[in-house]
């Protein structure tokens, strides 16, 4: 359309041109978002090019969805386009996010042969919307990760279900009652005051610090794949290759913490590997772990069909259960320990 055209035209060519209704163009006129150009002698309303184009606007914002308010906004100069179209796309995603969850679980409950388990698990569904069940489960990592330092709560808030488009049945019951369980008040309760405990006071406070997380990451990808390898070929705790690993894990170990590679670290490090089967087994069948965060990052893995979170862990805390050699945590932290004491310099005193 040429915008230097002073032609004026009648609404029915306005309509014909922005495949408005008459009655439309008229509605929007009385509304003062697009004022008539000119009138005819007659009274008959005259539309110039620019009102046309702002016409067709309309016309392509309303079929997005937009509210008057939020055009006569734009048209006014109150809003920008740009603000109202991304709020629009967020708008879209999201709608997008919920059709996708609908149609995972349309296609479970069709493929659900049992008549009477399909009926029971719709009835647990029309409970709540799909698209409320996924808002649940960020007000619930909002409520219980209040208060925690900041790395821990969006680390801990990543682990989120994500229905597949084809769920099984068992993927649905987990979707449904994960939904359930973060809704009880008790739990989440239960979950904060767990997640406190465990990452808000020490000694959990000092490992989720930085530089503690950036050593565990440092350690995991050089020094301890090295030190469990060297266990798993049978090399002796005093062989000079596994002393010199341990002693690079023990002066990292001290930088992470900022203590003094004293006698007494070493002492403390060596008991603490020693320790770090029945320590570790400890932990996962803590009775209030396995309540609350574990009973969630377990539902979750049913739902993205991943193995259990802790089924790693599991088997290298329980002894004779490790699958991976060397890594049955209660021959491999005596190992370590012995490895440190080994390499510890002969009279080492406090102090760097």
């Amino acid at each position: 359309m040429n915008t230097t055209d002073n032609t004026l035209y009648p609404i029915g060519d306005a309509a014909h041109r922005t495949g408005l209704s008459v009655s439309a163009i008229r509605f929007y006129s009385d509304e003062g978002m697009v004022e008539p150009t000119g009138l005819t002698s007659a009274g008959h309303r005259l539309y110039g090019v620019q009102a046309i184009a702002q016409l067709d606007f309309i016309r392509t914002l309303r079929e997005l969805g937009t509210g008057l308010e939020q055009i006569r906004q734009v048209l006014t100069g109150e809003s920008t386009l740009r603000y109202l179209l991304a709020e629009h796309l967020d708008v879209v995603e999201r709608q997008e996010a919920d059709l996708r969850i609908r149609r995972s679980v349309l296609r479970a409950l069709v493929r659900q042969e049992n008549p009477g388990e399909r009926i029971g698990l719709m009835s647990r569904l029309v409970t709540m919307p799909d698209a409320d069940r996924q808002r649940l489960i960020a007000d619930f990592w909002q409520e219980v990760n209040a208060g925690l330092p900041t790395d821990d709560a969006e680390r801990l808030g990543e682990v989120q279900p994500r229905l597949p488009v084809d769920p099984t049945a068992a993927q649905l019951e987990a979707w449904i009652t994960l939904a359930e369980l973060l809704q009880d008040a008790e739990f989440r309760s239960a979950t904060r005051a767990y997640l406190q405990e465990a990452y808000g006071s020490s000694p959990g406070a000092i490992v989720s610090t930085p530089p503690v997380q950036t050593f565990i990451a440092a350690a995991g990808e050089d020094v301890m794949p090295k030190l469990i390898a060297a266990h798993a070929s049978g090399l002796a705790p005093d062989d000079p290759h596994s002393r010199e690993l341990a002693a690079r894990l023990v002066h990292q170990t001290a930088d992470a913490l900022g203590a003094p590679l004293d006698d007494g670290l070493w002492e403390r490090i060596a008991l603490g590997f020693r320790r770090m089967g029945q320590v570790m087994h400890e932990v996962l069948h803590d009775p209030d772990y396995e309540a609350t965060h574990k009973r969630y990052l377990s539902l979750v893995a049913t739902i993205n069909g991943e193995p259990s979170p802790d089924a790693e862990l599991e088997a290298a805390s329980s002894p004779g259960a490790a699958q991976a050699p060397g890594t049955d945590l209660f021959e491999l932290g005596p190992w370590l320990a012995e490895a440190i004491l080994a390499a510890r310099p002969t009279g080492a005193r406090p102090g760097r």
